[in-house]
């Protein structure tokens, strides 16, 4: 085993910020000939001290052995563990409230170790709805083929509707897991943390077994939201998004506790879910600046939500979390959010056609999918990311044909209204 590099986070009685640990926490720099920031550590396999060390790190890789309080386990091979991964699951894991972290090639790659770490064929998968496009495709068109159920909510605040969804899945088999996504993408529907903490909690009483519950953290997590330290078994990322920050890798990440996270290092591990030393030497750099990315971004947001509300061209419904109208919602949002995140949508009462226009007349926003970069973007989700969901599901969970939804970057917020503005101008023309 090795000792955990670099661990400390308090200074005598100071309990120190997240958001300076970013910059050190995982990494020695005397361990890397002095150098301030950590090297990318371009190597598929390492050596052991002993032949004796070589075998302990394999009863711990494997689980058959803990892993020593106050270590962490040695370094066999670059597709079980590797430097530059885990001063990314370290921080990552701070930052979320976590015990660990578990980082993969891409969000649907954690995604996908998450269902599999916890779904056997015959079980029933409760989730929301809406969720990511990739993310109803996955669900829909491939855990099916598995022989797993699906039922779904559309009202995460709402006990009334999870608890029918609860009766509906027990008629159907054994409730295995609880999936979410809070927002939701792309309508910012929220998701009652503690309500699915409760649903679990009473599902594992009447049958024998608590469903792993699981959150997507994607759209605010992990500066203006953390679900594990309110109850949720696991914390799913796509860090392709805010935490990468610069809309130049692809990658994903679990966070979670105890036995239920590391049966999601077992299946990233086992099936080749992770991801490389070069990306995750690219994401320590960006949670450099997380915090102070996101924070700047979800004020400029908030200011182009509100002007969208009254802008003068034309009256649209925005989807943000600080302007949606319901008592429920707005309870929810405070008691678990600390920020709207820079991800919203807003409807035009208009057809496909008309939202193209919009789009198309647009010059600083970017037509493209994704979201969290440090520039902004514009995207059609019925046409694009939400294609693959069937017209009847669009239309249940709001994914209107007018329905454009916003990322917003680092560019000055009177540009990006002006450009907005034009783009109106443009349609009602």
């Amino acid at each position: 085993m090795k000792k955990i590099i670099n661990a400390k986070k308090r200074i005598g009685e100071h309990q120190l910020h997240p958001e300076s640990l970013m910059m050190s926490y995982g990494y020695d720099s005397d361990l890397s000939e002095g150098a301030v920031k950590p090297p990318v550590f371009l190597t598929s396999t390492f050596s052991y001290p002993t032949a004796e060390a070589g075998e302990e790190f394999f009863h711990v890789a494997s689980g058959r052995k803990p892993v020593p309080e106050g270590e962490s386990a040695g370094l066999i091979y670059s597709r079980f563990n590797q430097p530059n991964v885990e001063m990314v699951e370290d921080r990552l894991a701070l930052l979320e409230g976590s015990e660990e972290a578990v980082v993969c090639a891409s969000g649907m790659g954690s995604i996908t170790a998450t269902l599999l770490s916890a779904l056997r064929p015959g079980d029933v998968l409760m989730h929301s709805s809406p969720l990511y496009g990739g993310t109803e495709v996955m669900f829909r068109n491939i855990m099916t083929e598995f022989g797993i159920k699906l039922v779904e909510f559309h009202d995460g605040c709402s006990e009334a509707s999870i608890m029918a969804a609860v009766q509906e899945a027990k008629s159907l088999g054994p409730i295995a897991m609880i999936f979410a996504e809070s927002p939701g993408n792309p309508t910012n529907a929220l998701i009652d943390i503690d309500l699915i903490v409760k649903t679990a909690n009473l599902i594992e009483t009447e049958q024998g077994k608590r469903p792993v519950t699981a959150i997507d953290n994607t759209l605010m997590g992990p500066i203006f939201s953390q679900v594990v330290p309110r109850g949720i078994d696991l914390a799913v990322y796509s860090l392709t998004k805010y935490v990468g920050g610069h809309s130049d890798l692809v990658a994903g990440a679990v966070c979670g506790n105890g036995d239920t996270i590391n049966a999601v290092r077992t299946i990233r591990n086992c099936m080749g879910l992770n991801s490389d030393p070069h990306t995750c030497w690219m994401i320590s750099r960006s949670l450099e600046t997380l915090s102070i990315r996101m924070q700047r971004e979800a004020e400029t947001g908030l200011k182009i939500a509100q002007w969208l509300a009254n802008n003068p061209h034309m009256k649209v419904k925005v989807l943000h979390p600080n302007l949606i109208e319901d008592e429920l919602y707005q309870t929810v949002y405070a008691k678990q959010c600390s920020g709207p995140g820079s991800t919203f949508s807003f409807v035009l009462d208009a057809p496909r056609t008309d939202a193209f226009k919009f789009i198309n007349a647009l010059v600083l926003f970017k037509s493209a999918v994704s979201l969290g970069g440090t520039e902004s973007l514009v995207s059609h989700p019925a046409s694009t990311t939400h294609s693959g969901v069937p017209e009847e599901v669009r239309k249940d969970v709001g994914i209107e044909e007018g329905l454009i939804r916003l990322s917003i970057g680092l560019e000055h917020p009177e540009d990006l209204i002006a450009d907005l503005s034009n783009a109106f101008k443009v349609l009602v023309s």
